[in-house]
């Protein structure tokens, strides 16, 4: 696996899903190499509802489900952002103000397998409702009943270092919204972008390239830097670590060696193995946020 890029096709046409396999095939000599299918629910808070508990904003969830992992999003806006703590604590005491808060805004957690989170839910009898169900008690086509969104494409490849899922947004009531296209480079598990939004010149341009020729086509890239990604990975027992593993490295340096400093060490959040998945999931859920869908 390898590093990601997001894009999204607002206006694809109905037959967009088509266009673009057959541009890929065409013109990138692509292969088809399966199905892509990922859903997509969102949760909010209820606890306004408890007599005598007030709350001043509920809290939303998001989950996204790829292959056997699920993808929580948790939000909170009353609680502090990891940087906001950062910025109150004076030198030296930031590890100490990072154990204050009991949770912060973002919450994003791996779990398995699907469908254990509703069941908890459900025995817990926790106060979260699903938000925009369909209105119609029979499940569309391609729907699973309770599916909120779907996306809904395929997988090609193209040579050995590329691949490229496009799929399109499909509501509860089966409307299409748009298209989501990712394009993956395998041989880097992570790339250090110039840009500060995190953006990547070589993944624009392929994404760009697989997009048929349609007049007034509107593409938007989805990108997150590595600093925001950083701060939503860290938590409590992470920021712990960090601290070891200052302390262990001051411990161990060796004046006798030196011109090694400039490789990087693999880190947690690179684009390898389920950490692409759960960077490419978040990317997702926080394009269809922005627009509103979910």
């Amino acid at each position: 696996m390898g590093f990601t890029g997001l894009a999204r096709w607002l206006n694809a046409p109905p037959t967009g899903l088509q266009l673009v396999r057959d541009n890929i095939a065409l013109n990138h000599n692509g292969q088809y190499r399966g199905k892509w299918h990922l859903s997509v629910r969102s949760y909010r808070s209820a606890l306004a509802q408890i007599v005598g508990f007030q709350v001043p904003a509920e809290r939303t969830m998001c989950t996204l489900t790829m292959d056997d992992n699920v993808f929580v999003l948790l939000e909170d806006p009353v609680a502090p952002s990891r940087a906001d703590v950062l910025a109150v604590a004076p030198p030296g005491q930031e590890f100490i103000y990072l154990q204050g808060p009991s949770h912060f805004r973002t919450t994003f957690l791996t779990l398995r397998p699907p469908g254990a989170l509703e069941q908890l839910l459900a025995q817990l009898k926790a106060r979260w409702v699903s938000v925009r169900q369909s209105s119609s008690s029979v499940p569309q086509r391609g729907q699973t009943g309770g599916q909120q969104l779907l996306i809904d494409g395929h997988i090609f490849s193209i040579g050995t270092d590329w691949l490229v899922r496009v799929g399109n947004v499909v509501l509860a009531g089966g409307a299409v919204k748009g298209m989501l296209l990712e394009a993956e480079y395998l041989p880097l598990p992570t790339l250090q972008s110039p840009m500060a939004d995190g953006t990547s010149e070589l993944l624009s341009n392929l994404l760009l390239s697989v997009l048929p020729n349609v007049p007034e086509a509107k593409t938007v890239a989805v990108t997150i830097s590595d600093t925001q990604w950083e701060d939503v990975l860290l938590t409590r027992e992470d920021a712990e670590k960090e601290v070891e593993e200052v302390e262990n490295k001051e411990a161990e340096e060796d004046v006798y060696a030196s011109g090694y400093e400039h490789v990087p060490d693999k880190r947690a959040g690179d684009w390898v193995g389920v950490e692409r998945d759960r960077r490419s999931a978040y990317l997702i859920m926080g394009a269809l946020r922005s627009e509103g869908i979910l």
